[in-house]
């Protein structure tokens, strides 16, 4: 059966030698594989691929075969058309550590509307903005809302952060405790929206100190979480 369907690139690999095979995070049934069988046959063909580059905003006619683990593509097009996404630097060092996140942790072969637009309007954000040093961190960040572990705002006022329990404490308690300037940053992201990212001041030292931790925070709230092999060109793009 032939559907429309919104999808946001997540990935792509080269399967036999002629095939591609592109995960996606999909509006109507959350992530979902697609086999591009001969794409990479003829210059042609092989021209459709830049549609496929990380998180690309596509309308998709779909053939979806329940049961099956690859579905067929008949039709693609742009959603929206980046004007910086892939051709800044920083922007591109940002956009494949996030899809490689993306990829790691959305698992859910089901819709939702929210994650979906948040993703989709969140990236349009940053392809139009211009100081965008921080978006990563606010990104994931707000992303933990959607995923189930976001951090207990009420009690933003302790000395104290557990990373473990995801809540603000009045003393320290161990090893997951966390304070100071990570502390300081974490208390500032939560109380803000995209638009107020430009107030935001921070080195890159503590920027790289902070997305550490909350890689560890999603560490510690999702099995089989790793650390992004990406990490380390962002880490130097922004240095």
């Amino acid at each position: 059966m032939l559907t429309e369907n919104n999808s946001i690139v997540l990935s792509k690999l080269k399967y036999k030698d002629y095939d591609l095979i592109v995960k996606c995070y999909t509006q109507k049934r959350g992530v979902v594989s697609y086999i591009l069988r001969g794409i990479l046959k003829s210059k042609k063909s092989q021209t459709k691929t830049v549609y496929f580059q990380a998180l690309s905003q596509l309308q998709i006619i779909e053939n979806f075969k329940p049961n099956q683990s690859l579905h067929g593509i008949k039709e693609v097009k742009p959603n929206y058309i980046y004007k910086s996404l892939h051709t800044n630097i920083y922007k591109s060092a940002i956009v494949l550590f996030l899809a490689e996140i993306l990829s790691n942790v959305l698992k859910e072969e089901e819709n939702n509307d929210g994650l979906y637009n948040y993703i989709k309007t969140a990236l349009q954000y940053l392809d139009s903005e211009e100081q965008y040093s921080n978006f990563h961190l606010l990104f994931l960040l707000k992303l933990t809302q959607y995923l189930g572990f976001q951090p207990e705002k009420r009690t933003s006022n302790l000395s104290y952060f557990n990373l473990e329990s995801g809540v603000f404490e009045a003393v320290n308690t161990g090893i997951y405790s966390i304070s100071g300037q990570n502390l300081t940053l974490l208390k500032r992201l939560l109380g803000i929206n995209f638009d107020a990212l430009h107030t935001i001041k921070v080195s890159a030292k503590q920027r790289r100190e902070f997305l550490n931790m909350l890689l560890h925070y999603f560490e510690l709230h999702l099995d089989g979480f790793r650390k992004p092999k990406s990490l380390q060109v962002l880490n130097d793009v922004f240095h």
